[in-house]
C-alpha cells in the first residue's frame, strides 16, 4: 500500500522484480488516490474495507508510510489473513494527545492549502520537505510523477481522514500482531529508523531492517532489498 499523495504505481519497481511463477503481486489506490480519487468516506475503517475486500483470504502485506499506518489496522482487523506484515517508513500515530492535536491543526492547514491549489503545486510541496532533503533527483522525479496521477482536492481529504494527527495511536494494541513483522527503515531515515526500534520492541515476533544508502521512500530508491524483505520469511 502506497504513501500519501502516492498510487499504486509506487510500488512497480517492487512488482516487477517478483518471480510471477512464485507471486502475484497486487497494488491498489486506495481511498482518495489514483482511480479512487471520489471513494468515500475516507477513514481508516473504510481503507480496512477497501483493502480486505480486494485482497485474496490470505497474504503478506507490506506498506509505506501512510500506507504501513493503514496496514497496521487491517493487520488488527482481520490478523487471520495476514501471513506477514512489511512496514516501510512507518509508524503507530502520535502517542501525545497534546501533540496529536498540534499535528491535526497542522494538516488541516496543508489541507485548505492542497485543495486550493493545483496537483503541481503539491508534489512540488511535498518534495520540499526535509524528510526527502537527501533523496537522488532520480527518486524524486519518480515521486512526483506519481503524484501527478491524484487530485488536490482528494488529497485534502485525505489529509483530514487519514494523516497522522486524526489516528488514534495504536501501540497498546502492537502486542496483539503475532505474525511475523519487518520493519523496514531507510539509512537516511534517522526518524523512522528510531520509530521502527519502539515498534519492535512491542511486537512479540518482529524484527528491524535498515536499508544502506536510502531515504525514507525505500520502495522507490532501493526496490531489490524490498523485495528480498518481502520474500525471505
Amino acid at each position: 500500500m502506497h504513501g500519501f499523495g502516492g498510487t499504486r504505481h509506487a510500488w512497480d519497481g517492487v512488482a516487477a522484480r517478483l518471480r510471477p511463477e512464485r507471486y502475484l503481486p497486487l497494488a491498489l489506490d486506495l481511498p482518495g488516490h489514483g482511480t479512487m480519487a471520489g471513494e468515500r468516506p475516507i477513514t481508516f475503517a473504510a481503507c480496512v474495507a477497501h483493502v480486505l475486500a480486494r485482497a485474496p483470504a490470505r497474504f503478506a502485506l507490506c506498506g509505506y508510510s501512510m500506507g504501513g499506518r493503514i496496514a497496521l489496522h487491517v493487520a488488527l482487523a482481520a490478523p487471520e489473513r495476514i501471513a506477514r506484515l512489511v512496514l516501510i517508513g512507518a509508524t503507530a500515530g502520535i502517542e501525545d494527545d497534546a501533540e496529536r492535536a498540534a499535528r491535526r491543526a497542522s494538516d488541516e492547514t496543508l489541507a485548505a492549502r492542497v485543495e486550493a491549489g493545483t496537483i503541481e503545486e503539491f508534489a512540488a510541496t511535498w518534495r520540499a520537505q526535509p524528510l526527502f532533503a537527501d533523496d537522488p533527483a532520480w527518486v524524486g522525479e519518480l515521486a512526483q510523477a506519481d503524484y501527478l496521477r491524484n487530485d488536490p482536492r482528494a488529497l485534502a481529504a485525505v489529509l483530514r481522514g487519514l494523516g497522522t494527527g486524526a489516528m488514534e495511536p495504536l501501540w497498546d494494541r502492537l502486542g496483539e500482531l503475532t505474525m511475523p513483522v519487518t520493519l523496514v527503515a531507510g539509512e537516511r531515515d534517522a526518524k523512522f529508523r528510531d520509530l521502527a526500534e519502539r515498534m519492535a520492541a512491542r511486537l512479540p515476533d518482529a524484527r528491524v531492517a535498515v536499508v544502506p544508502d536510502a531515504g525514507h521512500a525505500v520502495h522507490l530508491e532501493a526496490p531489490e532489498p524490498v523485495v528480498t524483505l518481502i520474500t525471505e520469511r
